[in-house]
């Protein structure tokens, strides 16, 4: 009764724009972890009640979450929508 089933999905090829989609992922985390060293290295000098500080966390948040979002679009398993002639 607790048999696997195999449902019949089909693995896609990755297009392009998928692929492109996760070297921007990795685009975007290199500038979250660019934010976040810079912040690390300036928060001695413009404390933690500067708008600089404050920007440089909001940065962060969205270039881990763009990041987050585009490997989920990017491993997706996308199906093909192209429509094929039929053979009569």
């Amino acid at each position: 009764m607790n048999e696997p089933h195999d449902f019949p999905i089909k693995k896609t090829k990755k297009s392009k724009l998928q692929i492109s989609a996760l070297y921007f992922a990795v685009g975007s985390v290199m500038a979250a972890l660019a934010s976040v060293i810079y912040l690390v290295l300036k928060i001695d000098t413009l404390g933690w009640q500067n708008p600089i500080s404050a920007s440089l966390l909001a940065s962060t948040f969205f270039f881990l979450f763009v990041a987050l979002i585009l490997v989920v679009i990017g491993t997706a398993n996308i199906p093909s929508f192209k429509i094929e002639k039929r053979s009569d």
